[in-house]
This record gives structure tokens, C-alpha cells and sequence, in this order.
């Protein structure tokens, strides 16, 4: 089958939508949604999908540029990681507070201040977690194969081979290209491995998990202690699921777990296991979110190792947490710090946990980007807690919450976060209290 060529075509931009893309209006008047473009540019784009109403593509030529467009860190892999860096951080902060303003204003729900969103200004070596895919090349003249880290295209089912990201901090990088070359030193081809899992903690060290399409560990013990890591683990991943999900641990070396502070609280996390990426801006939302905490006891959905119940939620508070290894890590956690009598840890989906909301507690939420389930909101409505804090990743699913919780619940607070710079990702928090 011949692969479908897409045209070339020329729009101009008229604003950033919730994907991240700039968004314009063809003369056909199909709509362009169109990476590396910025509102007020004239382009000329790559197609990469087509439908009946719209396109999506890629800017190739820039034939009109905007006064916020910046010149890209990573000019090779950006679009693949962080598709902002083509625009200046002061365009980037007001398009986020935008686009929060759009996502309640579709429910009708107009935010009481003017959106704020916090960064402290930093945008690269802030991502302490990455996920690298795999690429080999042959050279058809020698017949030897490389082997290289890459990032999938955006766009396309290709891949981009990257040998530097600006985001990971360097020790990060060091550990990926020192597993690479020994990989390529042993011969092993990018087909018989899935993905690099590496997570580094703010003291700059770091684990791994290399995922394998074939159950064969491929490291001796000495090549793989004397990386530059605490330790790590090869995993058998089925190559049927397009995830790097655990089938089988291969071998393990050292340890894979890492511990840090958060506002002073020691921590310990799995390498696979969900951590906030961004710390220094995620303890500044937290030292936010603690100012509404009440001296009540406080219930802590989707509480994940318990970074936000365990450091401001104060000397009662119940955790819930659905994932079987975090809340392992979780009670590790509540044992190190001496607080069993204060903290309980719960594994169960929080709408399977729906006793454990009361109108005599104060609630914490921070759910996945789907928001919350419909049943914790009904058992809201019915519990009518005093105060809900609502820390979200996905400000289009948390108006949709919080325009349900609108006919008992009033916003007292909200604000922006920028975890993620340089793409179009925003935390938003959200403190809603009821009304009287």
C-alpha cells in the first residue's frame, strides 16, 4: 500500500486552542489546527491528518512570524516534547491563563479574580521523569546498526532520534546515553526493546527500567551496577500492548527507589510510580493549598504516595489511591514518619470509597485528567462538605466538575500553575466552599 501524501497549504492563525495547537480557518473553510504557529502568523503547513471538516498539521515555513516567537532550545525534537519552546515564556504564561479562562467560560462559570498562573521561571532540567522509545539504523555499506534513543514525531508514527533534551536534568541524560552505548556495545538492536524508563530525584540521582520485547535480561550484574544510577530493572513488556506495562521483572540491580523531600517531608517512590515532575512549583501549590486547609479531619482523593495528604493535611487525614504500588510506597511512607495513629492509607478507587467522604471533613481531590468520577460528585452534593480543594491537570474536566458542585458550592480561590513549561499542559487549582 502507497503511503498517502498530504499537500502543503497556507493559513493564518487566529488563536491557541486546549491541544496546543494554533488554530485558523482555510479557505475552503475547513479548520487548520497547526503546531509551530502562533496566533497573528501566516504559515505554510505540512499536512499530516485530513478530514472531512478539519486538518492538522506542522508550520514548515514561517511567512509572517509573530513578536512572541522564540527561537526553540531543542530545534530537532521539540514538537515531539515540548512544543511551546517556539514562543516566549511571557506568551506561554498568557495563553495558559487563557485557556483556563476559555475551559470554565464553556460551562458558564466566570472565574471571580483575574487567572494568575505561578512559574518560578525555570524551563529547562525541571523534568525529573522521561520515557524514551528506541531507533536503530543500518549502515548499508558496513552493515552495522546503531542503536539511538528517540522520541515519536509528532504528527507521524516516525520516530527522532535525540542524543540531548533540554528539559532532563544532565545526570538524567548521562545515565540514557551510557545505557545506550553499552546496549549498542552488546549488540542489541532496537527491535528487541520496547522503551527507557529513567526518574532522578532533585539530589541528582537516578534509577531505571529498561522495557523489553523479548524475555532476555541482557545485562550482566557488573555492567549494569556500574552505570551511573542507584540501580535499575530490565522488565518483559508484552509487545502486543503499545505500553510499557510490567509482564515479567527480568533482573534488578541496586535499588529502584528514590526518595525526596516535599516542604521538608521525606518521601519514597517506585521508578514506576506516579511522583509530581516539577517539585519546586508543586511545593508552591501545595503551600497554597494550605492555606485553606481546616483544622478538621481531611479525606485525600487520588492520593497517589500521599505527597499532598501526608504534607499539609495535617494530623487526621485518610488517603485513598487506587494503585496497588503507590499505595505500597505510601504506607512505607506513613511508617517512616511515625504517623500510623495519624494517617490511613486506603487502596481502592475513590468512587469506590465514597463513606470515607463526610460533611465533617475537609476534602482534597487531584484526579487524573478525566476529573472526577460522577459518583464522588453526587456523594459531594449529598455530604456537603464545608470546603473542597480541588487541584486539577485538566482545567476543560475540572470547569465540567465544578459547574456540577455550582448549585451548593461557590469558588473562593483559584490560581494557575505551570508545572509544565514549555508545553501546553496546566495544574489549576480550585478552592470551592458552600455556600450559605
Amino acid at each position: 500500500m502507497v503511503k498517502k501524501s498530504y499537500p502543503i497549504l497556507r493559513v493564518t492563525l487566529d488563536t491557541i486552542v486546549g491541544g496546543g495547537q494554533a488554530l485558523g480557518t482555510l479557505e475552503t473553510g475547513q479548520k487548520a489546527f497547526v503546531w509551530n504557529a502562533l496566533p497573528g502568523e501566516t504559515v505554510d503547513f505540512q499536512v499530516t491528518k485530513k478530514k472531512a471538516h478539519f486538518v492538522e498539521g506542522i508550520a514548515a515555513t514561517i511567512l509572517e512570524a509573530s513578536k512572541e516567537r522564540a527561537s526553540p532550545v531543542d530545534p530537532n525534537s521539540y514538537l515531539s516534547t515540548s512544543p511551546w519552546q517556539m514562543m516566549t515564556l511571557a506568551a506561554e504564561q498568557h495563553y495558559k491563563a487563557a485557556l483556563i479562562e476559555e475551559a470554565f467560560e464553556l460551562h458558564n462559570i466566570v472565574l471571580p479574580n483575574a487567572i494568575d498562573v505561578y512559574t518560578d521561571g525555570n524551563t529547562v532540567g525541571y523534568r525529573n521523569k522521561v520515557e524514551f522509545s528506541w531507533f536503530g539504523e543500518t549502515d548499508h555499506t558496513t552493515g552495522n546498526t546503531t542503536l539511538n534513543l528517540a522520541f515519536f514525531r509528532r504528527g507521524s508514527k516516525g520516530k527522532i532520534t535525540v542524543d540531548q533534551c533540554s528539559l532532563l536534568p544532565e545526570p538524567m541524560m548521562r545515565l540514557a546515553r551510557s545505557l545506550r552505548d553499552l546496549l549498542q556495545r552488546k549488540g542489541v538492536e532496537a527491535r528487541e526493546l520496547k522503551t527507557l524508563l529513567i526518574r532522578c530525584n532533585q539530589a541528582g540521582e537516578c534509577v531505571w527500567q529498561l522495557y523489553t520485547k523479548t524475555e532476555q535480561s541482557f545485562l550482566a550484574a557488573d555492567e549494569a551496577l556500574a552505570l551511573p544510577a542507584l540501580g535499575g530493572e530490565v522488565i518483559y513488556s508484552d509487545p502486543k500492548s503499545p505500553a510499557s506495562r510490567i509482564t515479567k521483572r527480568l533482573a534488578s540491580f541496586g535499588t529502584t527507589i528514590l526518595t525526596d523531600t516535599v516542604l521538608g517531608t521525606p518521601f519514597r517512590y517506585a521508578t514506576e510510580g506516579f511522583f509530581q515532575v516539577n517539585l519546586p512549583v508543586y511545593e508552591h501549590a501545595l503551600l497554597d493549598m494550605r492555606e485553606w486547609v481546616e483544622d478538621k479531619p481531611v479525606v485525600d482523593l487520588y492520593s497517589g504516595v500521599g505527597s499532598i495528604g501526608l504534607t499539609i493535611g495535617g494530623s487526621n487525614v485518610t488517603l485513598v489511591e487506587i494503585n496497588e504500588d503507590a499505595v505500597r510506597e505510601m504506607r512505607a511512607n506513613i511508617h517512616n514518619l511515625e504517623r500510623e495513629h495519624k494517617a490511613t492509607a486506603v487502596l481502592a478507587a475513590s468512587e469506590k470509597a465514597l463513606d470515607y467522604i463526610s460533611g465533617e471533613a475537609c476534602i482534597i481531590v487531584d484526579p487524573p485528567r478525566a476529573g472526577l468520577h460522577t459518583n464522588v460528585v453526587k456523594k459531594l452534593l449529598e455530604a456537603l462538605p464545608e470546603r473542597i480543594i480541588y487541584l486539577s491537570c485538566n482545567p476543560v474536566t475540572q470547569a465540567r466538575d465544578v459547574a456540577m458542585l455550582a448549585e451548593k458550592y461557590g469558588i473562593r480561590h483559584h490560581r494557575g500553575y505551570n508545572f509544565f513549561p514549555r508545553t501546553p499542559h496546566i495544574e489549576h487549582l480550585i478552592i470551592l466552599d458552600k455556600k450559605a
